[in-house]
């Protein structure tokens, strides 16, 4: 059974690796569509969310006083399920992270203390909310808690702006896309939308407005006899900004290492394109001459030469094109898509540039301080419930504190499937996690989760059930309603870094999930911690094994730690996702964690 999931998960990967490849062309707006403003959406009003709802952006910078810019609408983007939506800054990027939030109800017991979720890799907080009748969030605040969803940076409804109608508008077309996707899946039409699914990516026509444009442009002057210089013009400016761009190291996205790993394979793909002997040989030199360029600290004389030498590369390409017997054809328009494909990795590479430490370091701790203030507990904590990797957060959490000396403002936490090490389970998450080392990561620098399962989605829930162990690993058999699971899949799952995936894969080596450098082991520093921690596990979860859960509750003093395994040998079991919106959960998980909150609240 293992082996034959071992080839199947092998052949998904491969699978993935086509389609990203297939998607990789419409995946970051160019720089004239970017510069436009998102189309805006009137979204239909939800049927379990009230049309009076406020959708509240909070858009300002760090440096900002207790005089932050509000900004309220009558309507909430229609797949928020949540009372309101709220929009928090996090310091040194301009993304702005969706806050969903539950007001608590009137019947239930007092709290004292406001209750953070967290999500897994990848996801959303449409995992916490599915429906009116499984919604994790909606039962926590039914039991009195003010409860919040975080959705980091990159995931759900979570945007890049500085103004409050950027973000409203960038708010709505996420809304409207994510449910396209559902509404699609109806429909089987999968693959088309999973395209459109992917932050940041150009819309068909658009993309084909474009092309039409560009060809109309090179028609007319071809007429003109001016094509040629016209084309080689636009060749210097995109080769040598490509080559700018390295020489800055992407404004600090890429190590020098990075880099010179860039432009090699850049330098070898250019390469190609020339088989003439003589004329590869005078592109090697000016190579070597680039090469050394682009490790050297950028000034207005470097630019110049990089400029220069950028010419003579067109110029080779041109001669090719026309002298060489037989001569190169179409080695101009092979040049130019060379280099757009490239800008194109290189623009992923900046977009999508965070890891678990941004995550760990920025996006909770702004969010857990926006909470604070908004819910005004007496004592400046909170509860907090993470899940996967939403857990694995709250762990890192405190295992810093600890290190540091400082509070963690935390009262308590609950873990759903979460550890810090999972060297001695047998994690199929190991096999699900592509990237091992830096190169690879350049190669691809982003995983498009959402659309790769939404693309798949049709093989493991209809006839021949091709890859129906997916659907295992994220609940267990009869544990979730058919149309449930499908929103799931299609909703809940977002585009990944490479380094976030990098700095996880170190979960699955000696001394467990480390930081970017590698230097501080957070397993090390949990003996130290001085908070509640009640771990769940699932029987069934192949993903975040028992043992795996296990083995971190073990770091963590006996006196603060609670274990449980859900699952009977009889059932019902429990798969990743059951802690969170299994069909038991409601019945057996809900009230264990309950019962600890409650009595971790009151002190």
């Amino acid at each position: 059974m293992a082996t034959t999931i071992q080839s199947d998960i092998r052949s998904a990967l491969h699978m993935a690796s086509s389609t990203f490849r297939s998607l990789s062309t419409n995946l970051i707006l160019s720089r004239a569509a970017a510069r436009r403003a998102l189309p805006f959406y009137s979204s239909s009003s939800s049927s379990t969310a009230s049309t009076t709802s406020s959708l509240i952006l909070r858009a300002f910078s760090s440096a900002d006083s207790a005089s932050d810019v509000v900004l309220k609408v009558q309507e909430k983007p229609s797949i928020c399920t949540a009372d309101e939506l709220h929009y928090v800054s996090v310091s040194n990027c301009d993304w702005r992270l969706a806050l969903w939030r539950y007001h608590p109800s009137p019947q239930a017991p007092p709290r004292n203390h406001p209750l953070l979720l967290l999500s897994g890799v990848g996801t959303n907080a449409i995992g916490y909310d599915l429906s009116p009748g499984s919604s994790f969030a909606r039962y926590m605040s039914n039991q009195g808690f003010d409860t919040w969803i975080l959705e980091v940076r990159g995931a759900g409804l979570s945007v890049q702006g500085s103004k409050s109608k950027e973000i409203k508008q960038s708010a709505y077309d996420r809304s409207e896309q994510m449910e396209a996707t559902l509404r699609n899946a109806t429909n089987g039409t999968f693959p088309v939308e999973a395209q459109s699914t992917i932050p940041g990516a150009l819309e068909e026509s658009e993309t084909s407005a474009v092309k039409g444009e560009e060809s109309e442009s090179v028609a007319v002057e071809d007429m003109m006899g001016i094509a040629t210089v016209w084309d080689e013009s636009r060749l210097v400016m995109q080769l040598t900004e490509t080559f700018m761009r390295l020489s800055e190291r992407l404004s600090g996205f890429l190590s020098e290492g990075q880099s010179k790993i860039m432009y090699a394979k850049f330098f070898d793909q250019m390469s190609k394109l020339l088989v003439d002997s003589q004329l590869s040989e005078r592109f090697n030199e000016i190579r070597e001459k680039l090469s050394k360029l682009l490790e050297t600290r950028q000034n207005s004389s470097i630019a110049s030469q990089i400029t220069d030498l950028s010419q003579r590369i067109v110029n080779i390409i041109e001669e090719g094109q026309r002298s060489v017997s037989p001569p190169l054809f179409d080695l101009q328009e092979r040049l130019a898509s060379t280099i757009e494909d490239f800008q194109k990795q290189l623009d992923l590479i900046v977009k999508y540039d965070w890891d678990f430490d941004h995550y760990l370091e920025e996006d909770v701790p702004a969010a857990m301080e926006y909470i604070i203030e908004e819910s005004r507990p007496k004592d400046g904590k909170l509860l907090a419930i993470g899940h996967s990797m939403g857990g694995i957060l709250l762990y890192a959490t405190l295992s810093r504190c600890a290190f540091e000396g400082r509070e963690s403002r935390l009262a308590a936490i609950v873990t759903l499937a979460s550890s810090l090490d999972y060297t001695s389970s047998k994690s199929t998450l190991k096999l699900l996690l592509p990237l091992a080392d830096p190169a690879q990561a350049l190669n691809v620098p982003v995983v498009p989760l959402g659309a790769l399962l939404a693309a798949a989605y049709p093989l493991s829930s209809r006839p021949p059930y091709v890859l129906s162990w997916l659907n295992y690993l994220i609940s267990a058999e009869d544990m979730m309603h058919p149309e449930l699971l499908e929103k799931l899949v299609l909703n809940n799952f977002c585009t990944i870094p490479a380094n976030l995936l990098l700095q996880l894969t170190t979960a699955f080596r000696e001394g467990g999930l480390r930081d970017r450098i590698g230097t501080f082991s957070y397993k090390d520093h949990m003996h130290k911690i001085n908070i509640p921690v009640l771990a769940l596990a699932g029987d069934r979860d192949l993903i975040c094994p028992p043992e795996a859960v296990e083995d971190t509750v073990k770091l963590i003093p006996q006196h603060l730690a609670t274990y449980k395994v859900f699952g009977e040998p009889g059932g019902p079991h429990y798969a990743h996702y059951d802690l969170v919106g299994g069909r038991s959960a409601v019945e057996q998980v809900y009230p264990c964690i309950i019962q600890f909150l409650s009595r971790h609240d009151s002190t």
